[in-house]
């Protein structure tokens, strides 16, 4: 059940995330990527308030977190993943797992990108 829960919101989130990209995209400039950043701000905030819903208030049970934050939030912007357990590695004061899970990722996952793109171009 969990699966067909967390596939449909997947497919709400990656429309959403489609949807609200391009709106930001097409009110901005074409020279940064604002409908990118504006999805991953907000996945970040909603994330935060959905987990401590179901922290502090108790309010959401096991199928609605499935289907909420890894469902629609991550169809939305897996950025909010990264950045919920970044949190947390930080509010559990591991300063140096958070700072390897942030420059980590965002630095290795740069390079890969460019190593992927770059294996593209051999013949």
């Amino acid at each position: 059940m969990n699966v067909l829960l967390i596939a449909l919101g997947g497919s709400i989130g990656a429309v959403a995330r489609y949807g609200l990209a391009g709106v930001v995209q097409r009110f901005t400039t074409p020279y940064f990527p604002f409908g990118t950043f504006v999805v991953n701000i907000v996945g970040c905030f909603v994330f935060g308030v959905l987990a401590g819903v179901a922290e502090h208030r108790f309010a959401l049970g096991p199928e609605a977190r499935a289907f909420l934050l890894i469902g629609v939030l991550g169809g939305f912007t897996t950025f909010s993943s990264f950045g919920y357990e970044t949190f947390q590695l930080l509010r559990d004061a591991e300063f140096m797992r958070a700072s390897l899970n942030v420059v980590g990722q965002v630095v290795i996952g740069v390079c890969v990108m460019w190593l992927g793109f770059v294996l593209t171009r051999i013949p």
